[in-house]
């Protein structure tokens, strides 16, 4: 009869791989705007999907204007600033020009999107006077094979 000591003996090999598979997602963003972490103990909340990322950072690259980015003057598609100047615009100018700087930015700061369609809507359902212009933007990202996303961001008109 065979006495086999038990600190001799290892681990199967399913053992090992299931064992090694519970790896937590790597945060690779920061979900904005900015909430308290509540996985993993992160100060921070965080995006752990790529996709995930570049929707919220093309969000941000649509609500940014001129000049609100530190070091980098011109990150942002302006839009803001075009709203102010809705009155002087009629409905096809103000979304001509909204799409030539949405374009531009995009092209500049995440060339990598294809953007596709571009609707935008003024909504003045609370107040007659104060309105706000709905816009919303679908696109692609071809290298990570991710089709159709879609943005849509709401600014209030001013002026």
């Amino acid at each position: 009869m065979a006495v086999i000591d038990f600190k001799s003996v290892g681990v199967s090999v399913e053992t090992l791989v299931s064992s090694s598979l519970d790896v937590t997602p790597t945060p690779i963003g920061m979900v904005t705007p900015l909430r308290p972490g509540r996985v993993n103990g992160g100060i921070f909340e965080m995006y752990t999907s790529l996709r995930s990322t570049l929707n919220d950072n093309f969000k941000n690259l649509l609500m940014t204007d001129h000049g609100e980015r530190l070091a980098i003057y011109d990150f942002g598609a302006n839009l803001r600033e075009l709203t102010f100047e809705m009155s002087a615009f009629n409905k096809e100018e103000f979304d001509s020009e909204a799409v030539i700087r949405i374009k531009t930015s995009a092209n500049k700061y995440m060339p990598f999107l294809q953007l596709k369609t571009f609707e935008s809507s003024v909504d003045h359902h609370d107040n007659s006077v104060v309105g706000k212009v709905v816009i919303r933007i679908t696109y692609d990202i071809p290298r990570l094979n991710v089709q159709d996303q879609a943005q849509e961001v709401t600014l209030f008109v001013g002026g």
